[in-house]
């Protein structure tokens, strides 16, 4: 994922934290945000995930044309090969997520994300042999090119599927 542009508006936080249900007054109170330590609003954990939608090529995000996600028809966001934890001869999915904050992502800030692969290791499952983990790490910089918050996803992809007792 490479995002070019992710604005962060004071609307995009407070929704957020609504969607979440944290009704902190930081999140959308910039009278309640200056009395406080950031002295700004600022944004909720794991707020930067949502520059997915900021990326035109996510992976869930149907193209042109392509029906949505419980429109009746086949799902067109779901990969079928491997990538992304999934695929190889059994099954995967999205194990961690880890979010590291050098300061908080506030409003006005431009941010900019870029994710490069991290470590992959193996280790041996119980039912379903040989499990391969990944990491991905995504560095979100502001507008002066500073480090914000850098997030490190894992994923495993098991080498067969669990045989059903």
């Amino acid at each position: 994922m490479t995002i070019k542009k992710f604005p962060i508006e004071a609307s995009h936080i407070m929704m957020f934290a609504r969607s979440i249900g944290d009704d902190n007054q930081i999140y959308y109170d910039a009278d309640y945000a200056k009395t406080t330590e950031p002295k700004a609003v600022i944004a909720p954990p794991t707020f930067v995930q949502s520059s997915a939608q900021f990326d035109p090529d996510y992976f869930l995000r149907p193209k042109t044309g392509q029906p949505w996600f419980g429109s009746g028809k086949e799902p067109t966001g779901v990969k079928k090969s491997a990538g992304g934890g999934g695929g190889g001869g059994g099954g995967g999915l999205h194990a961690e997520q880890h979010y590291e904050y050098h300061r908080n992502p506030k409003v006005g800030d431009v941010l900019t994300a870029t994710t490069k692969p991290g470590k992959t290791w193996e280790k041996e499952g119980k039912r379903s042999g040989k499990l391969v983990f990944s990491e991905s790490i995504t560095e979100y910089r502001d507008q002066k090119g500073e480090l914000v918050v850098t997030a490190r996803g894992v994923g495993v992809r098991t080498e067969r599927p669990v045989e059903q007792k």
